[in-house]
């Protein structure tokens, strides 16, 4: 009978998959690692908290997207996307702003999300860094 690998947690779930092996770990005597291992969750956490917060001006947010810098405003001042910034002004929230997959990027290169390792999702993160 052939097993199914269970999917690697997504970013995003890492932190709370980290606490539960030092959770493990403790238990086991490991206190040294698991103290590690927490301190690398709350890291990412906190990065994951400052990447979301980040806001863009329109034309930066449309580099970012796809979309164009009017299409965004539109969608701001029509309500689908809150301004993070003032009036006249905005700004949109990395986590509020909408993605558009690239046309001609072929779909076979990206590794599907059961292929990812939890190393290579952390790789990622690193070379995108905040900013």
């Amino acid at each position: 009978m052939k097993r199914r690998m269970k999917d690697p947690p997504t970013v995003e779930a890492l932190p709370a998959d980290w606490r539960k092996k030092a959770k493990a770990l403790r238990r086991y005597g490991g206190e040294t690692p698991a103290t590690a291992i927490e301190r690398c969750a709350d890291d990412l956490e906190a990065t994951l908290v400052e990447r979301d917060e980040t806001t863009f001006s329109l034309v930066e947010a449309a580099r970012e997207s796809g979309y164009t810098a009017t299409h965004l405003g539109r969608l701001v001042r029509d309500g689908k996307i809150p301004n993070a910034g003032r009036p006249g002004a905005p700004r949109i929230a990395r986590r509020h702003l909408p993605r558009k997959a690239p046309i001609d990027a072929p779909l076979a290169e990206e590794p599907s999300r059961r292929e990812r390792s939890n190393t290579q999702i952390v790789q990622s993160i690193i070379r995108k860094g905040i900013e």
